[in-house]
């Protein structure tokens, strides 16, 4: 997601460009939920893609939660909370379709109700090798000289807490950092201004020192509050606009 976001696209086979402009078209709102897709025929032959390549297409759409095939009917948009918003292409198509204040808000407070216990496990579980994984991720943040790897560097600090807190379920939700981090690359990163971009590295590095001395409760909320500031930057970014 993130490596989409920088490169500013992907290079798609004839399945996944028809799932990604069906899905872009469908949490866009240009197929407003209950409204039935145009048939087979006429699809396959808008994309130029064989009915095979379509219901395959039709098939990765449904299992993402957007759309559901009924007989005599045909496929029809479904209700967004039936969507799969852990679903990474979900999420970015979201972001695509406009800076949502209240989608960013709503992911902010799904982050703050995991990624701060994360920190504490972190702090319970964590060897010395993987704290200082940790305090890699963060002296890359720092020396970071460009905006992607400053970007990447962020990305591998969160996603590397999750893994220490050795719950799997954390990192299955990593595709919910990955779409703020893009939010956040999008519209306020700290990298060109060098205070900016050494105060977000330092306010990880807290999180660190607090799991190097395995205190559980100071990381959760050194946690919460670099999680609290990227979703402020971003909003005021967003009203400024």
């Amino acid at each position: 997601m993130l490596k989409t976001a920088i490169s500013g696209g992907v290079t798609r086979n004839s399945h996944a460009r028809v799932v990604d402009e069906l899905g872009k078209a469908i949490v866009g709102g240009t197929y407003s939920t209950g409204t039935v897709l145009p048939g087979d025929a006429e699809l396959a032959e808008r994309f130029d893609v064989s009915r095979t390549v379509l219901r395959e297409a039709m098939k990765t759409l449904t299992a993402k939660g957007l759309v559901v095939a009924k007989a005599r009917i045909g496929t029809r948009v479904t209700e967004r909370s039936t969507w799969n918003l852990f679903d990474g292409d979900v999420l970015i198509w979201h972001l695509e379709s406009g800076i949502d204040p209240e989608f960013i808000g709503n992911l902010a407070e799904m982050r703050l109700s995991f990624e701060p216990f994360a920190a504490d496990l972190a702090a319970k579980r964590a060897s010395p090798s993987e704290i200082s994984r940790l305090y890699a991720c963060v002296e890359a943040m720092e020396t970071a000289d460009a905006m992607d790897s400053f970007a990447f560097a962020d990305l591998d600090f969160h996603l590397t807490l999750l893994d220490i807190s050795k719950n799997p379920f954390m990192f299955s939700v990593g595709s919910l950092i990955e779409a703020a981090l893009v939010t956040s690359f999008r519209l306020s990163s700290p990298y060109g201004e060098p205070s900016r971009q050494q105060a977000t590295s330092e306010a990880h590095r807290a999180i660190v020192d607090a799991i190097a001395n395995g205190n559980g409760s100071k990381a959760a909320s050194a946690m919460q509050a670099v999680i609290i500031d990227g979703r402020d930057r971003i909003s005021g970014e967003v009203a400024g606009s």
